[in-house]
C-alpha cells in the first residue's frame, strides 16, 4: 500500500522526470530565453528545482550545503542532479517518516538569524516548490512551441502507475 508522501514523492519524480523529456530537444537559446514568469528561463528555472531540493535535503540532514555547480548547467547534467537528488531526498523523507520525526526539528542555518523548522513542514515546502515551478516550465514549453505536453497532475500520475 503507497501511503500520501510516497504518492506526492513518486509524482514528483516521474513529473519532472516527463518535463525533462520534453525539454531535451530545445536548443540553448530556447532555455535561455526569457519569459515574465519563474526564474525567467527554462534553464534557471530548472536549476533552482534541482538547487532547493539538493540544499533543502542537506539542511535536514544537518550537513554542510552542497557547493553550487557554477559551470555544466546543461540540460542532461541539470537531469543528473536531479535524479540524484530527488532519490537523496526521497531516502531522507522516507527515513524521517519511518521514524516518526515528520513533527521534529532542525536548524535552518540559511537564515539570519538561523531558525528551527519542521522536517514535515519541509518536505512538503519541497513538494509544493516543485509542483509550482513545473508549472512555470509548462508554460515555458507551451511558449516555445513544444507539442503534446502532459498535465501533470498526481491523478493523472496514478492512472499511469496502474496501467503499467
Amino acid at each position: 500500500m503507497m501511503d500520501l508522501l510516497d504518492r506526492l514523492l513518486g509524482h514528483d519524480a516521474w513529473t519532472t522526470g516527463k518535463l525533462f523529456d520534453l525539454a531535451q530537444g530545445l536548443s540553448d537559446e530556447q532555455l535561455d530565453r526569457e519569459f515574465d514568469l519563474g526564474q525567467r528561463t527554462l534553464r534557471n528555472t530548472v536549476e533552482h528545482i534541482v538547487r532547493n531540493i539538493e540544499g533543502w535535503t542537506d539542511l535536514m540532514n544537518e550537513q554542510p550545503i552542497r557547493p553550487r555547480p557554477k559551470d555544466n548547467l546543461s540540460l542532461a547534467n541539470l537531469r543528473r542532479r536531479y535524479d540524484l537528488a530527488i532519490v537523496d531526498f526521497g531516502k531522507t523523507a522516507r527515513r524521517l517518516r519511518d521514524e516518526q520525526r515528520l513533527d521534529g526539528k532542525y536548524l535552518d542555518t540559511l537564515d539570519q538569524p538561523a531558525r528551527p523548522k519542521s522536517f514535515g513542514g519541509t518536505i512538503l515546502h519541497v513538494l509544493t516548490h516543485n509542483h509550482s515551478h513545473r508549472t512555470e516550465i509548462l508554460h515555458m514549453l507551451e511558449r516555445l512551441g513544444v507539442k503534446n505536453l502532459i498535465e501533470g497532475d498526481v491523478l493523472g500520475w496514478e492512472d499511469m502507475q496502474e496501467r503499467n
